[in-house]
Formats: structure tokens, sequence, C-alpha cells
């Protein structure tokens, strides 16, 4: 790949898996993240050619107009595409595409396009997250196996990522905000373009990045989750609960689901690794949600280097309370009307199934944001080697955090020519919430559960 970039400074632990990665980085090393690197990691200046610019801080307060709790305000609504990626003149950008995007428009011809705008570096995060990504810098250190990390928290692990499994936890861990309220839809799109959507109150308690915490106080929970189904009718009172466990080799996540109609918690051990997830019509795994999530262990991850790609980012279009999801989902694939894709530079890593684990994917590919540790998108091949599903996650910053996190996360299943949307709110009142007062712990219990779940 000829635009794979050298990582300056590290060594052949790039290319060591996760049973052999390196631990915290010296002061010395550290000290960039307050020079020649961004506090997250990324590199501050911009590329050669021009098109990408330097990191001046990203967003740094909403923009006029935006109100919290409700939808976003484009801060670059002036903003005009500088040219369309087609099949017709694909050639010509390849360099710059992933194996996915390529695919993708090979699957459909006719209408998959990406309208490429000027990049911005719009990714941002608060002082306090910055302060404790560069103690994490020199503290933190995996657990053996690469299965967990200790010493870190409250920012991103390992800014400065010696091996594949570290550059896997940063996005695991990464920043969103620390207690987060949304109702949001699902929807499995046919080839014929219907849907039906499955509508959710989401709620999240990122015990990581509670302020004032500490790791020595996390117990091994990295968050804490509460998923209460709204509609259709037939699901609606329905509920999941899910401790995300740090360690989940030493201590699988737990997981409880509540059924409406049998009134009864029970425990859900299988909401995991493969595990196909119903709302999504099979479209999705368990750990296929937010890109990737979950034990690392079934993989073998490889650090393969920067690359710079046309990623999907500033995506505030596809959020806008002005939008409807008949406009949005077309057949194959999102309205390309809607989306923006700008350059940046990613992180590549790639996870190879284990000859001793089972997964319906024997390789991952992922895309990783180097100014955020977001997933931007994520490949995923089959049992014979081939590219099967494509990941995208359409990014943006909540600058009322602020933080990068996606806007719409879309599940492509290649074979099938079917996709899954999910975080869906255009037809809702509101939007993501972080404003909230924090719950106790409590409030994330299989009793709350049972209680919050009755129709």
């Amino acid at each position: 790949m000829r635009n794979l970039r050298s990582l300056v400074g590290l060594t052949v632990a790039l290319t060591l898996t996760c049973g052999h990665a390196l631990a915290a980085v010296s002061a010395q090393e550290a000290a960039r993240l307050q020079s020649e690197l961004t506090p997250l990691g990324g590199e501050r200046a911009g590329n050669a050619a021009g098109s990408i610019p330097a990191w001046s801080g990203g967003i740094t307060q909403p923009p006029a107009g935006y109100r919290p709790g409700l939808h976003h305000v484009d801060p670059f609504a002036a903003d005009q595409p500088l040219f369309t990626i087609t099949k017709a003149n694909l050639e010509q950008y390849k360099a710059n595409l992933t194996p996915g995007q390529i695919a993708l428009f090979n699957n459909y011809p006719d209408s998959y396009q990406m309208p490429v705008y000027p990049s911005r570096r719009s990714a941002s995060a608060p002082q306090w997250v910055y302060d404790n990504t560069a103690k994490n810098a020199v503290s933190a250190k995996l657990v053996e196996g690469g299965n967990g990390f200790a010493d870190a928290y409250g920012g991103i692990p390992f800014p400065i990522p010696q091996s594949g499994v570290e550059a896997v936890w940063n996005h695991i861990a990464r920043y969103r905000g620390t207690f987060i309220v949304r109702r949001a839809a699902e929807a499995a799109v046919q080839r014929n373009g219907d849907y039906s959507l499955v509508v959710a109150q989401q709620e999240a308690l990122f015990k990581f990045y509670r302020q004032g915490g500490s790791a020595a106080e996390l117990g091994n929970v990295l968050f804490y989750f509460m998923n209460l189904t709204r509609s259709p009718a037939r699901l609606a009172g329905g509920a999941a609960l899910v401790h995300e466990t740090l360690d989940q080799v030493q201590q699988p996540r737990q997981a409880w689901a509540y059924n409406a109609g049998q009134r009864r918690v029970r425990r859900a051990p299988s909401l995991a690794y493969d595990t196909p997830i119903a709302s999504s019509d099979g479209l999705r795994t368990a750990d296929d949600t937010d890109m990737y999530n979950g034990a690392p262990d079934r993989y073998d991850w490889k650090l393969l280097g920067k690359r710079e790609v046309y990623i999907p980012y500033n995506s505030y279009k596809l959020s806008s309370g002005e939008l409807t999801y008949k406009q949005l989902l077309t057949p194959n694939h999102l309205n390309p009307a809607f989306t923006r894709y700008e350059l940046h530079r990613v992180w590549v890593v790639e996870g190879t199934l284990k000859a001793s684990a089972r997964h319906i994917y024997s390789k991952r590919t992922l895309f990783l944001d180097e100014d955020s540790w977001g997933a931007a998108e994520v490949d995923q091949y089959d049992g014979r080697g081939e590219l099967w599903r494509v990941s995208l996650a359409y990014l943006k910053n909540y600058y009322e955090l602020p933080t990068t996190w996606t806007s719409l996360d879309v599940f492509h299943d290649l074979q099938a020519r079917r996709y899954d949307v999910m975080n869906l709110d255009n037809e809702e009142a509101t939007s993501i919430d972080f404003a909230q007062p924090l719950p106790d712990n409590d409030y994330f219990s299989p009793s709350a559960l049972r209680r919050r779940g009755t129709r």
C-alpha cells in the first residue's frame, strides 16, 4: 500500500501481537503530547500536500443557535464539496480509499457516492481528559495477554501506542462523556429500501470517565449500559443491561435481559463476541456495536501504521432534525446527498482470528481516526478470507462536551446487500443529552432493570 505511513519513533513492536505488547512510554516520549503530537496522540502538523490541515485545538465551544439536548447546529454548513467520488472516477482516488469503500462502489456502481469536503480537524476534548491522557502515557500497562489494562483513568490509555491491542483499547476506552441519555431508532434496510424501526431509550454511565474517580475505584468496570425498548408494540417494555468489565477474560461481561411478556429478568451470558443482535435483523454482531467492543482476546492484533483516507467526518447533516428517515434510508446505502467525507490520517489495526478461537469473522481491519481514536470504519472478513461486512461510523464533534463520536453507525452486508443503521434520531424531538445528573451505581442494577422495563 503505497501511502502506508511509517511510524516515527516506533520499532518492530508495531507488528507484535497483544501477547507481547509493550506498556507505558518514557516521560521524554510522553512530552511529545505537548509538542509535535496532539494531547490525544495525533500528529499536530498537516500533511505535505496541504490537504490535511494542522490541528489547532478543534471545536472549543458550540456554534451560535445550538441548544443543549436538541439536534446539533452544523458549524460547517457553508462548506461545499471539493469533488465527488463515484464508480466512474474511482481509480483516481483509490490510494486514499479502504478495501471496504472500494467494495461498496463495486457493489452499488450506479448509486454509491462519496462527496469529499475540505478537511476540518474539529476533534477536541476537555482539558481534564488531556491531562489524564498525559498521565496515562507514562503509567498505563496491559494486563497479561492484552485482555485489559491497568494504571490508567479518565483519558486515552495509550496515546503513543506500541502495539495493535493498545490501539484497540484506545478505541474502546475513548472519551464519550460521563452519563448519556438518548432516545434513538435502529433500522435494518432491505434490498428494496423497506425498513422497520426499533426505538429505544439508551442510557450509559462511563465509570472510567467519572471526574474525581480513580483507577483503583473502577472495580474492573468500564461502564454501565441500559437499553429500554419503546417500540414496536411487540417489543415494547423489553430491556437489556450490561456491566462492561475491563478484563473480560478474568471477569466476563455481565448482562441481563428483561422480557416484558414474562416479567422476568434473566442473565444473558451470550451477549458478546459474534452473537447476532435481533434488532439489526442479524446484520451486526454483539461486538460490532460501536464499531468494535468487548474482549480483544480472540484476535491477534497488529498495528500496521497510518494512512491518509477519506472517512466520514463532521457528519452533522445526517443528524439534522429537518431530515426524515425516508429521505435518508435509501436502498443499498444511506442517501449520499447527506454524507460528508474528509481526508484524515487513520491508524490501521488488523485483527486475525487466533487458531484456537472461533468467530464468524476471520479478520477485522480497524481504521481509527488519529484525532479521537474512534473507529471510522471496520472491514470484516468471512471464514474464506473474503470481505463480507463494512461498518462505517459517521463522526462529528459533540461540542457541548466536547468529544468526537458518531452521529450514525452503519453496518453493510456486502453479500446480503442489506444494511443496518443505529442511532437514528432525526424524527425524535430531542437528541442525545449529556447534562443529566449522574446516577449512582444502583441505577444500573438488575432490580432497576425490571422496574424500568415494565410495559
